[in-house]
Order: structure tokens, then sequence, then C-alpha cells
């Protein structure tokens, strides 16, 4: 699927470029054995008649995957136990979020841009719910971001893409095996001197096929009959186990 749009120009009589973005993957299948997958984003930058824009841009790619709602826990020590203390939530943090970019964000735009566009890890709303102190707000935010860097479902990665003749662009994106399933969006930022000027979304759905499915689905609308097949399964083969050591 191909997406554009533009912002204002740099200068009245300098026309707004197009980007033209896709994705080499729009659907990819989680199975039994899933490893993870590598994501290749490329595209081009136009003019609007189509030609090479001749001119140098920096490009910002942001894959970002279905939104749920979080609930981040503090724990401390009491009585040499580790016990939940406070807790902060969330209503949308995103389940999987990546940025490449041509170059460090922080040299391509302004720390105001960077937040409306959400262009890095650093900028990341995560619309919390409730009222909270703001500094204790952002010390959940950050442990958030930092368990979900250590999960590989977050990450940044600068240099990563690539610009041939200044007119075409690709970079790669890992999604790791613990990648949650639903929709992902990819969206392209074309930037010069320090202004967004063009940007364009791509579409990417992560579904679970064959056995990891099924078992999904069984999950999700029979709850019931899937625990106790669950627990069924679990005294079967422990049965079976009791029964060849006693063998032994």
């Amino acid at each position: 699927m191909l997406g554009a749009a533009t912002a204002p120009t740099l200068a009245a009589d300098t026309a707004a470029p197009v980007l033209v973005p896709e994705v080499s993957q729009h659907a990819i299948h989680v199975e039994q054995g899933f490893t993870g997958a590598d994501l290749l984003l490329y595209g081009a930058i136009l003019t609007p008649e189509g030609r090479a824009v001749a001119r140098d841009y920096d490009i910002v790619v942001v894959v970002e995957g279905p939104p749920r709602a979080v609930v981040v826990r503090e724990k401390q020590k009491v009585a040499g136990v580790w016990v939940n203390a406070v807790s902060s939530r969330f209503r949308s943090a995103p389940g999987f979020f990546a940025v490449a970019s041509s170059r460090p964000v922080a040299a391509i735009v302004d720390a105001r841009t960077a937040s409306i566009y959400e262009l890095g890890l650093d900028w990341l709303q995560l619309s919390p719910i409730g009222s909270i102190d703001p500094a204790q707000q952002q010390h959940f935010a950050r442990g958030l971001v930092a368990h979900m860097q250590h999960m590989g479902l977050y990450h940044e990665d600068s240099g990563a893409v690539t610009i041939s003749h200044q007119v075409l662009y690709q970079a790669r994106i890992a999604l790791p095996s613990s990648v949650p399933t639903g929709d992902y969006t990819a969206e392209t930022f074309a930037i010069r001197q320090g202004r967004v000027l063009a940007s364009g979304i791509t579409r990417i759905r992560v579904e679970k096929q064959g056995f990891a499915r099924f078992i999904a689905d069984r999950a999700a609308h029979a709850g019931l009959a899937y625990g106790l097949c669950a627990v069924l399964l679990s005294v079967t083969m422990g049965w079976i186990a009791g029964r060849l050591f006693s063998r032994v």
C-alpha cells in the first residue's frame, strides 16, 4: 500500500517533495517456531512531477505496534521480601516501537518537532491514567521504556537509514520472536533543515497462523474449555511421566 502526505514548504517557490514509502512484508505470520522477522522499509523522495528532488533530506522511520493499556508497578523490599509498592497505569503504550534514522534525531530536528511526531523513545507519548506527580510519572515512563527495551520491543537505530542519490532510501528493522500480534504502522518522514516536509504511512499486520493461532483462538473465545483442556493435559502428562519413572 502506498501513501503520502505533504507539509508546508521551506520557501514559497519550492514545491514540497512527495514521499513514496513501501515495506517488504505487509503480513507477518507468527507460527510455531517463529524466531522473528526482518522488515525492509524503502521508498523514494520525488517532486510532485515524479522527478528526483536533487536535494539533501534526512529520513526518519517510525514503526509502531498495537497500543495497549499497561500497569507499571515498582517493587520495594520489606522485611527481606520484595513486594509491589506504588504503581502507574498507562492508557495507550505501543506493544512495539522502533525508530530508524539517517542521522541522530537530535541532529535532525529540535525537541519540539521530535515530540510532535514522536521521533524517538525520549518523545514517546504514553498517555498515563489518573493524577500523578509529573516527576513520578516520568520515573514510571522511563521504567516502562527500559523494560520494553530489555525485551527487544523498543529500540532506536541512528544511521540505520541509507539514502542513495538523494532519491532512494532504505532501512531494516528487526521484529523479535516476542512481537505482539495486531496492526502496525510504518511512518516515514522526509526532513530538511529541521522541518518535516513530507510523510507517508504503510501498514503491516502481524497475526498468528497454524497451531499457534488455534491455541490463541481457543484461549480467547473458549476460555473455560481451554483451561479444562490445559489442566487435563497437565494431569495426563504427569501420570505418563510417573508411570515411566516407576518402571525405571
